[in-house]
């Protein structure tokens, strides 16, 4: 087989595609060395390495927040974990969905969006995914900020915690949160291997600092018994179930970033299954761990000093043992920065230079994430549990959900898996539809996000930024459906827009060649581990 003036198409025997010679690619403009497709060779990361990545990624104080919320909003430890543990399950589906892209093609989420946004188009979902991810990196780097605020706190004395207020803020709670935005900022600027080899080293020790505040809660309580005699605020009736579905989309939510992006991580994936199969392990298990943890520590707190702390750090800050909340404190920074790299660094720096490929590489693209993360005030988004769950992560999820409802009817029905990998890098190539834009996703995106968060509201007793009667009223039920509404919603108007028109114009030339046998300048499918 000859390769053409495009590069020839080789499929290896585990489904694994990449071009033969991909030198071409790189006069086009919509390329960069990053957003390059990855070699098969160098697809190798583990069951293990995708273990590990979602025990970094899940394993930070947000993630603990998030069910120490939930306690704080009235559920008792069962009802939270319940809602925690059904919500990651749902959110695995369409991560797996779109991961399988990655490891097929080698490509990342910006890439891949072009198969069905376009060329140009796909900086929309890309950029909506960046600036969502920026916002977390913000909010990750100031809780890690204020873990390493009150660490130096009980090592320093109380001049360190006690210093000038600016801003509303001790002057040494910015330092500390400059300080640790720093540090990140050189990580990153070293590349993706670096943030894997991150990874790997910390995922075994980030659990460390959270059971080490469980202990001491469970000691000074008294055991699991006064914990989980707390029967909650709700109740099992119609307070519990009114609150019931906001909560499991704000958890859904929270992974939904990552049910976007996941194949910027899974295009280094030595097969589908071994990806697969690190996911399915991780995901689940390390967030029921962390909900666990944070569930019985914050019930635990309430024990002890009468209130709901739902903040790990601030909570550690009461314990009277100095070296205690120092090495719990110090495990909780490093699981921070495991989590902030991969969930909400890699995706935007990929994004943003998917914008601008040849001025944007993937370290300038970490900077602009962490400068983007500072002016979005994350400070205020982690003020109030009510405003972290139902507002932040309620809204963001409707508006990834019709994103992913895009992708996934695009991929797995309209294309059935196969894409043309050179025809995504080309300039008014296949992918061009009409100007570097496909109408049908845009009209599909707008449509479900309506639809998901038109109704957005404050619930009443809360403090949020929407009217109690919703921006659009007659809309204010779905709301509560957020995430489900514009997945669902944006998958069945791209699908109505698409399956009739089979045209030319509108749809890549699929066909795949099969690679042939070993030879000179040939690749062995048989030789690639699966």
């Amino acid at each position: 087989m000859e390769p053409t003036a495009r590069g020839t198409q080789l499929v290896h025997s585990d489904g694994r595609v990449e071009l033969d010679d991909p030198g071409f690619l790189k006069s086009s403009r919509f390329y960069n060395d990053e957003l390059a497709p990855v070699p098969v060779s160098k697809r190798t990361w583990s069951t293990y390495n995708y273990f590990a990545l979602w025990m970094g990624m899940a394993h930070n104080i947000p993630s603990y927040g998030l069910a120490a919320g939930l306690i704080v909003v009235g559920m008792n430890w069962l009802q939270a974990l319940i809602t925690i543990t059904l919500a990651n399950l749902l959110v695995l589906i369409p991560m797996l969905l779109n991961s399988h892209a990655g490891t097929k093609y080698g490509i990342p989420f910006p890439v891949f969006a072009r198969a069905f946004y376009g060329t140009r188009g796909a900086n929309l979902a890309a950029l909506l995914r960046a600036f969502i991810a920026c916002g977390w990196f913000g909010i990750q780097t100031w809780v890690g900020g204020e873990a390493l605020y009150i660490i130096i706190g009980r090592l320093a004395g109380s001049g360190w915690k006690d210093s000038a207020v600016i801003g509303g803020q001790h002057w040494t709670l910015w330092l500390s949160f400059a300080v640790f935005w720093i540090v990140q900022m050189l990580i990153i600027w070293r590349g993706m291997e670096a943030v894997r080899k991150f990874e790997n080293w910390t995922a075994p020790l980030v659990s460390v600092g959270f059971l080490i505040l469980l202990g001491y809660v469970l000691i000074k309580a008294g055991g699991f018994g006064p914990i989980l005699s707390e029967k909650g605020k709700l109740g099992w009736g119609p307070d519990f179930w009114k609150i019931f579905a906001p909560s499991l989309m704000a958890m859904i939510a929270f992974w939904s970033t990552l049910s976007l992006n996941m194949p910027d991580f899974t295009r280094f994936g030595g097969s589908q299954r071994k990806q697969a199969r690190g996911q399915i392990l991780g995901l689940p298990t390390t967030m029921t761990f962390i909900s666990i943890v944070a569930i019985l520590t914050t019930s635990g707190g309430a024990v002890l000093y009468g209130e709901q702390i739902w903040d790990p750090a601030k909570l550690a800050d009461r314990f009277d043992s100095p070296v205690l909340v120092v090495i719990a404190l110090i495990a909780l920074v490093l699981a921070t920065i495991s989590a902030n790299l991969a969930a909400n660094v890699v995706s935007p720096s990929y994004d943003f230079s998917n914008a601008f490929p040849k001025k944007i590489t993937f370290a300038i693209g970490g900077l602009i994430t962490g400068i983007i993360g500072v002016l979005i005030q994350p400070w205020r988004l982690y003020s109030d549990p009510n405003i972290y769950i139902f507002t932040w992560l309620g809204f963001y999820g409707g508006l990834l959900g019709a994103v992913a409802g895009v992708l996934a009817a695009g991929y797995w029905v309209v294309r059935r898996t196969k894409l043309d990998l050179a025809g995504l890098y080309e300039d008014r190539g296949p992918y061009w539809f009409t100007g570097g834009w496909n109408w049908r996703a845009l009209v599909a995106t707008l449509v479900g996000a309506v639809l998901a968060v038109g109704g957005a509201y404050t619930a009443e007793g809360t403090s949020g930024p929407f009217p109690a009667d919703g921006l659009i009223p007659f809309l204010k039920p779905l709301y509560d459906y957020s995430w489900v509404v514009g997945l669902v919603g944006a998958f069945v108007v791209f699908l109505a827009f698409s399956l009739p028109s089979n045209s030319s114009a509108d749809n890549a030339d699929n066909k795949e060649e099969v690679s042939e046998p070993s030879g000179p300048g040939r690749i062995d499918p048989a030789a690639v581990d699966g």
